[in-house]
Formats: structure tokens, C-alpha cells, sequence
């Protein structure tokens, strides 16, 4: 089991800069791929970024070049640094954790991101 924590959401402008950090319960997240994942009211959950344990990162055309997912194993934490905020970015970001070794997934409860002037 891996609890995920997520955390710097809030009410930015656009074209500001947030960035999110997703702390895992456990010690062992290098053994994981992790992602983050965005949902807006009444829309289905849409992957924003994800990264291997090897380090591997993927984006969608949405957010690249705006968006970098990053890990600190030794922090147990995954990032993710949003600039050039826009509007249609706003959601809620969830983290999620795919285990390399049972491929279980594992969800944090997500931080609410509003752009909006």
C-alpha cells in the first residue's frame, strides 16, 4: 500500500506558475511510475503527465512545453511545475502511483488548480 498526498494547488492568473508535490507514504517509490492527472467538473479524467522509474517522462500535447513532471526518490515526492497557467487548466490534479513490481495503481485524493482572472 502507498498513500499519496498532494499538495500547491490554489488560485492563480493566467500565465502564472504553480507547482505541485505529491508525497508517498512509503520509501520504496522508485519501485513505482508515477503520474498526474487532471479532471474538471462534468469532464473525464485526463492524463497530464507521467514519468518511469527510469525517468522516462510523457505529456500531451495540452500541457508540453508548459508542464514538467520530475521525482525526488529520496523525498518519496513527484512534482509537477505548471507554467504559462491558462484557464482550461483549471481541474483537480490527482497523483497517481503505478506499482513496477504488482502494477497496482494508487490515487491521492487531489489539489483543486483555478486560473482565472
Amino acid at each position: 500500500q502507498v498513500q499519496l498526498v498532494e499538495s500547491g494547488g490554489g488560485l492563480v492568473q493566467p500565465g502564472e506558475s504553480l507547482r505541485l508535490s505529491c508525497v508517498a507514504s512509503r520509501s520504496d517509490i522508485s519501485n513505482y511510475s508515477m503520474g498526474w492527472y487532471r479532471q474538471a467538473p462534468g469532464k473525464q479524467r485526463d492524463v497530464v503527465a507521467t514519468i518511469t522509474s527510469g525517468g522516462k517522462t510523457i505529456y500531451p500535447d495540452s500541457v508540453k512545453g508548459r508542464f514538467t513532471i520530475s521525482r525526488d526518490n529520496a523525498k518519496n515526492t513527484v512534482y509537477l511545475q505548471m507554467n504559462s497557467l491558462k484557464p482550461e487548466d483549471t481541474a483537480v490534479y490527482s497523483c497517481k502511483a503505478r506499482s513496477r513490481i504488482t502494477g497496482t495503481d494508487y490515487w491521492g485524493q487531489g489539489t483543486q488548480v483555478t486560473v482565472s482572472s
